[in-house]
């Protein structure tokens, strides 16, 4: 799963309207709640205590830098600036719900960050296609172009996919993620939490951190305690778009008491 940073330039999609997500089977809402076997599995094995250097790290690494990207500076922090206000484009109840539920998940869990979703795409900020396994090359296509969408394939090799673009002070102004929806519940789940977390900023990924999610070696399903320091930290109000990293280390140890505070407090850890 991978993330890029594509140009200033406005994507050409065609968004339906959002339905209702009502009577929806109980099973698929216990999936996204996060009762698949294979998620439940790696909460039971979860490493939940981090030094401040393990957390520093991974921060530096996800929020600094970009996997892959088309243009613009990424030496600096990267976030929204204000609400976050996602919209679903999908016939599928099921993964709509789903994703609502993560979007839930994150509100949550991150303090600082005002998020949820919307009915209409023009309130959104972030917009979520959903699509076949079968269409995501097309789908690239239609977004990045042919040319850019070949370079993508063949340095990615994608299975979902998150881009944002930005303005001069390295505000996100809107962000893209692509899902796919029949690959099963477990790689839904584990693409929709690492896109739309990527979407808001920490777009890096990283084989060097063994904790991440935003390692592409690694799989969660859900949103696991060390990811959730990266993103509160991120969206401390005193992480600032723009930020070198200079400037970043020089507010972090403040920051990370703080967050260190929340992320135990909304995950009932004893540490």
């Amino acid at each position: 799963m991978s993330a890029m940073n594509p140009p200033s330039l406005g994507l050409r999609i065609t968004l339906l309207a959002l339905a209702a997500l009502t009577s929806v089977p109980d099973t698929v809402i216990a999936a996204a709640a996060g009762e698949l076997p294979a998620i439940t599995s790696r909460q039971r094995s979860e490493r939940k205590s981090f030094s401040d250097g393990e957390i520093v790290e991974g921060f530096l690494k996800t929020a600094f830098g970009a996997e892959y990207h088309l243009a613009g500076r990424v030496d600096r922090i990267r976030k929204f600036d204000g609400p976050v206000r996602v919209y679903a484009e999908s016939d599928r109840a099921d993964r709509r719900t789903q994703l609502a539920r993560v979007v839930s998940d994150i509100a949550t869990r991150v303090q600082h960050l005002d998020i949820a979703m919307t009915d209409t795409s023009e309130a959104a900020n972030v917009r979520v296609k959903l699509v076949r396994d079968r269409d995501l090359y097309r789908t690239l296509t239609s977004f990045y172009g042919a040319e850019k969408a070949r370079e993508i394939r063949t340095s990615l090799d994608p299975q979902c996919l998150s881009g944002f673009r930005k303005n001069d002070n390295f505000e996100i102004e809107h962000s893209d993620v692509i899902l796919t929806v029949d690959n099963g519940d477990f790689v839904f789940l584990d693409c929709a939490y690492e896109e739309l977390l990527q979407s808001l900023g920490p777009i890096n990924d990283t084989a060097s951190v063994p904790w991440t999610m935003f390692n592409d070696n690694v799989s969660m399903g859900y949103f696991d305690v060390y990811d959730q320091y990266i993103l509160n930290l991120l969206y401390d109000p005193r992480i600032k778009p723009g930020m070198t990293v200079a400037e970043a280390k020089a507010v972090l140890p403040a920051v990370l008491a703080d967050v260190r505070a929340w992320v135990k407090r909304v995950n009932h850890l004893k540490e």
